[in-house]
Order: structure tokens, then sequence, then C-alpha cells
């Protein structure tokens, strides 16, 4: 039987935040927003998880993260360097940026072969999301190949206090399938409201209850050949645009657009923490010591 696995998405640099968020402490025993993914994948019934990381961050991540897990999932590594692109392509000298989340994931595509769920490092997600992640993807075959998923959550339960945040917003069909997804990069609160501020300065008054995703994907392991032929053309027209980013979006609405997959929207009533800016810190550091006192979670998470 093929593992489930969690892949993590550990390699971003947070320039907003400041800081390596991947192995900031912020739970009551000094956890990481990682470590309580991590453990309510496993209680989910996860039993895989392959990290993404890069390099220079290698050992202090392993250190500080990864050790912890051995004996509770099995655990495994990739890295996600710029050099590592197909042969024919040169790297530009001054490439600095990352090459995006779809990038990430075709890094893991010799470490998986059974269905996955992606996740960022530094969200925290909600047990109910496990569980409704984990309840889909258990009632498919591997002869489900353009069977994927994502969790969405609520628009008013992903928002930064401190400043505005991008979201992409979830447009379904009356089965619950997604058509597509469109970003919004300016949504914050304003006078009690969720307004988006849009490229012209126009604001328009959100739904609180608007699903909106938060990067948290179900898929079949033959999406590493849809992400290696993208990314190849990807490459062709963008490999000197410094700044540009391969995003799984992307990927997941060309596939949708040409009918290679169809996303089940999976709802999910957890509430999302992130630390976006660093003055979030402080609030997610409350909410985790909340659920440690209400016994949501052990404390110390790992005995």
């Amino acid at each position: 039987m093929s593992d489930f696995s969690l892949l993590v998405l550990a390699a971003g640099m947070g320039s907003r935040y400041g800081g390596l968020k991947q192995i900031d402490k912020l739970g009551p025993c000094g956890e990481t927003i990682i470590d309580y993914s991590i453990y309510d994948a496993i209680e989910a019934g996860y039993n895989k998880v392959v990290f993404v990381i890069r390099k220079s961050i290698e050992q202090d991540f392993k250190e500080c993260i990864a050790d912890k897990y051995e004996g509770r999932i099995k655990v495994d590594y990739v890295l996600q360097e710029l050099d590592n692109i197909p042969a024919g392509f040169s790297l530009p000298a001054e490439r600095v940026k990352p090459w995006g989340t779809g990038h990430a994931i075709l890094m893991a595509k010799d470490k998986i072969d059974g269905f996955f769920t992606v996740i960022n490092g530094d969200d925290f997600y909600g047990r109910d999301a496990f569980g409704v992640s984990m309840a889909y993807l258990r009632q498919l075959s591997l002869q489900d190949k353009g069977s994927y998923a994502m969790v969405a959550y609520q628009l008013n339960k992903t928002l930064s206090e401190n400043g505005a945040v991008s979201r992409g917003v979830c447009y379904v069909d009356s089965n619950h399938y997604l058509v597509n997804v469109k970003e919004h990069t300016k949504l914050q609160y304003e006078n009690g409201k969720i307004i988006n501020i849009g490229d012209d300065g126009n604001k328009v008054e959100m739904n609180p209850d608007t699903m909106v995703s938060m990067n948290f994907w179900c898929f079949h392991p033959s999406i590493f050949e849809h992400l290696q032929t993208m990314f190849t053309a990807f490459l062709e027209e963008n490999i000197h645009n410094i700044k540009s980013e391969f995003y799984i979006p992307f990927v997941v609405d060309t596939l949708i657009k040409t009918g290679k997959a169809c996303v089940k929207v999976l709802g999910s009533d957890a509430q999302w923490y992130g630390v976006t800016y660093r003055e979030d810190r402080e609030y997610v550091q409350a909410k985790l010591t909340e659920m440690s006192k209400a016994k949501l979670y052990p404390s110390p998470l790992w005995r």
C-alpha cells in the first residue's frame, strides 16, 4: 500500500516576517507551527512527511524541527535549489528568488508515489483540515489520476490584524468543484469590514464567508508529470525574468481548463493562523497557548 504523504513547503524566505518562520518557536513549550501540522497529520492518518527545504537551512532545520519526528512518522527531505532546473537551461547569474511553489512540489517527485497533501510550513491549518483531507483521499484509488482536492477556508478566519494579505478567492460550481482561483493581493480589515483594495485603488467589501485557498492541496502523484512538462514550458518563456515564479495555482488552473484534472473544494471550519508579519507572532503565540490550556493539544506537544 502506498503512503499517505504530507509534503511541507519550508524553503520560503519569509521576507515580510523578517526571519526564518519555519523554526520559530511559538508554542508554549517551544513548539513550531510545523510541529502542530505534523501532530495533526499523524492524528488524521498520514504516515509520511517530506520537507522541501534549502541547503542553507538544512542543518538547522533538521536539528530544530525534524529530528523529533523520528519513530512517529516516516521523514524525508528534498532540497529546492535555484540550479535544479531541466537540462538545456542555464541559471541566470542574477537570479536569487526561488522558482515558486510549483517548482518546490516538483522537487519531491522521487520521494512520493501515492496520494499526498501539500501545505505551507509556516501556516497553522487546524486539525479539522487534516481530517477532511484524509477522508477524501481514503475514498480514492490510484486509478483516479485526475482527482485532486483543496481545503478552503472562510476569508474571515485567515486575515492578519497587522496589514494587508493576499488570498486566492475560490470560485466553485454547483458540485463544489473548483472553477478557478482569483488572487486578491490587498485584503485587510477596515472599520470592522473586510476590504479588497484593487490595483486601481478602488475598495470593495468582501463577504467574510468567502472561501479562499491557503495552499492546502491534495494530489494524485501524476501531478509530477504535469509539473515537469509545464515547468519546462515556463522556463522557455521566463528563464530571464528574474522575478517570475512557477506557482501551483497556475498549474492547477491550467489542468482544470484543459480537462486533465478536477479539484474538489473541501470546506473546513478550522481557524487558520499565520505569521505574515512579525507583529502577528504574539497573537499566534497566545492562540497556541489557549489551545494548550483547553487540552486541544498536549503540552509539551511531543512527550
